[in-house]
């Protein structure tokens, strides 16, 4: 691999949770690259005055300690929500710097999550279908292949990274999205080759019972044959399924979620494989949404779509 060059700047949005926003900076700081890496805090205002003591607790928390090189704070001044402040926070960075690392304020990472991060957006910023690296992977189980890293077409939400080439191609039009994935025949190949009714998301955001960011970003992705890339062993693990979050749910699946320590990074050949696919289909075949889908859409975290549901303000 060759030396890094140009880390990219990370952002970070945080809200109401202190205790977890401490936990997010603190396994931050614990990357070496930390020291060389500058940090945007995009933090939200308060919602509602029953909010705004956690709220000055968090903009205290991140102003404990010289989490990175250069730490620059973004206090909101009026709540935007969670869709609205990523949007607007991921453009003014990836704009500005031209490649980009996502964090929220419920996420630890691994001591080597900058260095992967930063290796794939270098290794890859020339790869046009190559719209997204990810820290985070789900529990899975390969049988007979244990890969490093490997490419799939659903973007991730819990750690990370994009380039401003690709963010450009995200289009929050969720009506025309919608009616380019059916009109164009790929309803089941968008559903997880029907697995999982990701649909369900972009009609909720039209009727406005949601209003989310992952899943226009996901459709985005998707109709420009975008990949994103994954490592094989998480190096994230989300600590926000405690019911701390506004709509999070409870899962010790992922509040236990071991993290490595290292991942061996090497580029590899830009394609989703089968076996990858089978895999991940069989994921979101355990997450299926049952009948009653809009409730738990609404209360419940969703495993792969952070910003779907799990948190929002």
């Amino acid at each position: 691999m060759e030396p890094l060059e140009h880390l990219a700047p990370i952002v970070l949005f945080v809200y109401k949770r202190p205790e977890h926003t401490l936990q997010t900076l603190e396994s931050l700081h614990q990357n070496p690259l930390s020291g060389q890496s500058s940090l945007y805090i995009f933090a939200d205002a308060a919602k509602s005055d029953q909010d705004q003591a956690s709220v000055n607790q968090v903009r205290e928390i991140i102003r404990q300690k010289q989490w990175c090189k250069e730490v620059h704070i973004i206090e909101r001044a009026h709540n935007f929500g969670l869709a609205k402040n990523i949007i607007e926070g991921v453009t003014q960075i990836v704009q500005q710097f031209g490649k980009v690392i996502v964090l929220e304020d419920d996420l630890v990472v691994s001591s080597s999550f900058l260095h992967y991060m930063n290796q794939a957006l270098q290794a890859y910023q020339h790869q046009a279908q190559v719209m997204q690296v990810s820290g985070h992977v789900p529990p899975i189980k390969f049988n007979n292949y244990s890969p490093d890293t490997f490419f799939y077409n659903k973007i991730a939400t819990w750690g990370w990274g994009t380039w401003a080439s690709a963010w450009q191609q995200l289009n929050t039009d969720t009506s025309y999205l919608l009616e380019q994935i059916k009109t164009t025949g790929q309803t089941i190949a968008f559903n997880a080759d029907g697995a999982y009714d990701f649909i369900a998301h972009l009609e909720a955001n039209i009727q406005g019972t949601l209003n989310t960011w992952a899943i226009k970003w996901q459709a985005s992705v998707f109709l420009k044959q975008g990949l994103c890339l994954y490592p094989g062993t998480s190096l994230v693990r989300n600590i926000g399924f405690d019911n701390s979050g506004e709509h999070c749910g409870h899962s010790t699946l992922y509040l236990t979620q071991k993290i490595a320590e290292k991942i061996n990074f090497e580029p590899i050949t830009v394609e989703e494989l089968p076996q990858v696919r089978k895999v991940m289909t069989k994921h979101y075949e355990q997450l299926a949404v049952p009948p009653s889908w809009l409730q738990r859409l609404k209360t419940k975290a969703l495993v792969f779509i952070r910003g779907q549901s799990g948190k929002s303000h």
